[in-house]
């Protein structure tokens, strides 16, 4: 049956399926090099937001197609680059107390783009299991996060 932009619904899902298996292999291989490191050496946080965000960014352009994925791609798209930006903000942040905050809000974007994945999920916007990956990763994130500012508060 083909969708709105004459496009068969087929050759859609069997390009969404690819699509996943390169995200999930991006993924992988990104948490992967974080287990390989050290354990001296802490995991870089930053590289794990930002390879998440352009993730999402990616999940985005999928989603978009339809009306109610215009408005998810959008919301998540916002919220895990969000979570990266104020991730960097915190780090250059001039006081405990501003360091805090940020990390908080971070913690807050990720949290959100966890929502956004749960009803990607729910709605059944890609096949399933599509966003498992991404969803598992968000997740780690935001134990990290709130483990961040638990022990940043623990220090004032």
């Amino acid at each position: 049956m083909p969708s709105r932009t004459g496009t068969p619904t087929r050759y859609r899902w069997r390009h969404l399926k690819e699509w996943t298996c390169l995200v999930t292999d991006e993924v992988k291989s990104q948490q992967s090099r974080a287990k390989s490191q050290d354990c001296g050496q802490p995991i870089d946080l930053r590289e794990r937001l930002l390879d998440f965000a352009a993730a999402c960014l990616k999940l985005g352009g999928r989603l978009a197609r339809t009306t109610p994925g215009r408005y998810v791609a959008g919301q998540l798209m916002r919220s895990s680059a969000s979570a990266g930006a104020n991730y960097m903000e915190a780090r250059g942040a001039e006081s405990r107390a501003d360091f805090i905050h940020k990390l908080q809000v971070a913690l807050k974007e990720a949290k959100e783009s966890q929502y956004w994945l749960a009803l990607v999920a729910r709605a059944n916007l890609l096949p399933v299991g599509a966003a498992d990956v991404l969803s598992g990763e968000v997740d780690a994130l935001v134990r990290i996060l709130a483990k961040s500012v638990v022990t940043a508060k623990g220090r004032r």
